[in-house]
C-alpha cells in the first residue's frame, strides 16, 4: 500500500523532514499509508480549528446561531472603562463571521498560545472581551487562535454544552473516533483553537467526510452547504505560497484547487476535490511548506 508514497518518503528522508505518519485515501478507500513510528493519537494543534468549524455549521443548521450573531448576544462581561458596549471597536460587536474568517480587528490577537500559558485570568472569555479592537472588524485577516476560542465559547453558550460534547454524537462517534481528548480552558470551555488529540487514520476519516461534503455511510453528518462555505475563500490573506491563497471558515486554501486543515509542526488534512483524494499527515516539523511541496511534487502527479 506504500508504492504511491515512495517518492514522498524518499524526499522527506533526503530533506530530513520529520514526518511521522501519512494516510492517503482516494475515492473513499485507504490506498496508501506510511508510518515512521506507530500511528498513535497526537496533538493536532490548529487542525482543531477545523473541527470547531463543524460545530458552527451544525449549530447554524439547528437554528442556534447565524453568521451574523454577535458575541454580545450570548457572552457578556463587565464593560471596559475606555469603550462603550455599542462602539464598533468593542468585541461585543464581533460577529461569528468575523471570528470564523479571523478578521476580528486585533493587531496582536488575544489568547495566543504563549499568552495562554501564563495568563492569570481564568475566565478567558472575560479576558478576550476586555481587549479593544485596533480597527473595525472584517477589514483584514490576522491569524488568531483567540478568535477560535471565542467561537467555541459562543457555540457552547448557544447550544448548552461544550463543543467536544456537542460533536461527540454528531461527528466523532459516527466517524468511529471514540473517547476524544480535547483540552479546555480553566473554566471548562473546549479550547477549540488547539488541543485535540487524534491519530492520522482518524484525521483521514475526517478528511473523507469533508471530501464527501459531510456525508458518512449514507448519513448527512454536517450540512453540505456548510462544508462548501467553510472550505471556500472567504477573505484574502498574506503569506507565502500555500499560506497566501485565501482563508475560509477555519480552513486554508491551497494550490491545485485543494484546501486543508493544518496545525503547527506539520499536522495536515489536505482535501483534493479535483482528484477525489485526501492526504492526512502528522509531523514534528516546522518546515511546513516543504512538506506540502513534497506532496505536490511527489504524490499529486500519481493521482
Amino acid at each position: 500500500m506504500t508504492n504511491i508514497l515512495t517518492g514522498f518518503v524518499n524526499r522527506i528522508t533526503a530533506e530530513q523532514l520529520q514526518v511521522l505518519s501519512v494516510r492517503m485515501l482516494t475515492q473513499g478507500t485507504l490506498c496508501a499509508k506510511w508510518d515512521l513510528t506507530a500511528d498513535v493519537r497526537r496533538l493536532q494543534h490548529s487542525v482543531s480549528k477545523s473541527f470547531t468549524s463543524m460545530a458552527v455549521g451544525l449549530a447554524i443548521e439547528e437554528g442556534k446561531l447565524t453568521l451574523d450573531t454577535r458575541l454580545g448576544e450570548f457572552l457578556r462581561a463587565p464593560s471596559s472603562p475606555y469603550m462603550e458596549n455599542d462602539s464598533p471597536l468593542h468585541p461585543y460587536q464581533l460577529t461569528l463571521r468575523d471570528l470564523l474568517r479571523m478578521s476580528s480587528g486585533h493587531d496582536v490577537p488575544p489568547l495566543r498560545a504563549e499568552e495562554r500559558a501564563y495568563l492569570t485570568e481564568k475566565d478567558w472569555v472575560k479576558y478576550y472581551l476586555s481587549q479593544p479592537l485596533d480597527r473595525p472588524a472584517g477589514e483584514q485577516f490576522t491569524y488568531s487562535s483567540g478568535d477560535t476560542f471565542m467561537i467555541s465559547a459562543l457555540v457552547q453558550a448557544a447550544v448548552g454544552e461544550s463543543v467536544q460534547s456537542y460533536l461527540t454524537p454528531r461527528l466523532f462517534e459516527p466517524l468511529g473516533i471514540q473517547d476524544v481528548s480535547w483540552e479546555t480552558s480553566p473554566l471548562g470551555i473546549t479550547l477549540g483553537c488547539a488541543g485535540l488529540k487524534i491519530s492520522t487514520e482518524e484525521l483521514g476519516r475526517f478528511g473523507q467526510l469533508l471530501l464527501q461534503n459531510g456525508t458518512w455511510e449514507g448519513q448527512q453528518l454536517v450540512p453540505a452547504h456548510w462544508i462548501q462555505q467553510a472550505s471556500a475563500k472567504q477573505i484574502e490573506n498574506k503569506g507565502s505560497v500555500d499560506w497566501s491563497l485565501g482563508y475560509g471558515y477555519q480552513f486554508w486554501r491551497c494550490l491545485h484547487g485543494a484546501y486543508r486543515a493544518d496545525g503547527a509542526h506539520g499536522q495536515f488534512c489536505i482535501i483534493l476535490p479535483d482528484y477525489e483524494a485526501v492526504i492526512a499527515i502528522n509531523s514534528e516539523e516546522d518546515r511546513m511548506q516543504d512538506i506540502l511541496d513534497a506532496v505536490w511534487r511527489e504524490i499529486l502527479p500519481l493521482l
